[in-house]
C-alpha cells in the first residue's frame, strides 16, 4: 500500500511539474498593431487615457476583449499574437457619432491601422500666444455631425505634454451662445496661474465639447514659451 501510495504521488508531483513547465513555455505576444483615429485622414486628439476600443479574437476558450487604449494624439497600439481580430468602436467612446460597426484587423508580425470616425466638431487654425501674464488662443469651429448641438469650447495650459480636462493647471470657456457664428474665429485668453509662473514654458490646447458627450475633441498641445 506504502509503494502504491509512493508511486500516485510521483506521479501526481510529475503532472503538476509538466504543467508548470507548459505554462512557463507559452510564448508572450510578439507582434504589434499600430494606428490612428482619423478624420479626413488627419489624426484626431482627444482626453489622454479618456478613450478605448476594443478588440476582439475568437477561437480561443475565453472570448473576452483586449483594451485599446488611445493616446492624447489620437494614436494606439497593442502587442498581440498572429492573427484575425475585430476591432470594436464602442457607444460613447468618444467627441464623435457613435459607429458600432467592426472592422477586420489582421495582424501578422505587425499592422497598421487607421480609424475613421465622425465628429460633432472640430477644431481648426488654432493659434497660442503669451500676452504678458495670458496665453490668447484663436481658433475656428466647424460643424461636422449635426445631429447634436455645440455645448462649449475650452483653453488648456499646464506645465506638460499632457494637459486636457483632467490634467490642466488653469483653463478659460466659451459657451455656445457666444459663438453665434461658427465662421467667425474665436479668441479665449487663460491667465497663468503663480504655479506656473516660473517655468521656463508650458502647454496649450483647445477643446470643443458637444451637448450630450462626455469627452471632449482636442487640438494637438502646442509649446508656450514663457522666458
Amino acid at each position: 500500500m506504502k509503494n502504491q501510495l509512493s508511486i500516485w504521488s510521483i506521479l501526481v508531483m510529475a503532472g503538476l511539474l509538466f504543467c508548470a513547465c507548459e505554462k512557463d513555455n507559452l510564448k508572450e505576444p510578439t507582434s504589434t498593431l499600430t494606428g490612428r483615429i482619423v478624420y479626413q485622414g488627419q489624426p484626431v486628439g482627444v482626453r489622454s487615457a479618456g478613450v478605448q476600443f476594443e478588440l476582439w479574437q475568437r477561437g480561443y476558450q475565453l472570448f473576452t476583449k483586449i483594451p485599446l487604449n488611445i493616446k492624447q494624439d489620437g494614436t494606439f497600439s497593442a502587442t498581440l499574437f498572429d492573427g484575425n481580430y475585430k476591432l470594436v468602436r464602442a457607444r460613447g467612446a468618444g467627441p464623435w457619432a457613435d459607429n458600432t460597426d467592426s472592422i477586420d484587423v489582421q495582424v501578422q508580425g505587425s499592422a497598421n491601422l487607421d480609424v475613421p470616425v465622425d465628429p460633432y466638431f472640430i477644431i481648426k487654425s488654432e493659434t497660442f500666444t503669451k500676452n504678458a501674464t495670458a496665453v490668447t488662443g484663436t481658433f475656428q469651429l466647424q460643424s461636422v455631425n449635426t445631429t447634436r448641438t455645440l455645448e462649449l469650447a475650452r483653453i488648456y495650459i499646464g506645465p506638460n505634454l499632457i494637459v486636457d480636462q483632467n490634467n490642466n493647471s488653469a483653463n478659460a470657456q466659451i459657451l455656445a451662445a457666444a459663438i453665434p457664428n461658427l465662421a467667425q474665429p474665436v479668441t479665449l485668453n487663460v491667465t497663468i496661474p503663480a504655479t506656473l509662473a516660473n517655468e521656463s514654458y508650458i502647454y496649450a490646447r483647445i477643446g470643443v465639447k458637444t451637448t450630450g458627450v462626455a469627452e471632449l475633441l482636442y487640438t494637438m498641445p502646442q509649446k508656450i514659451q514663457l522666458k
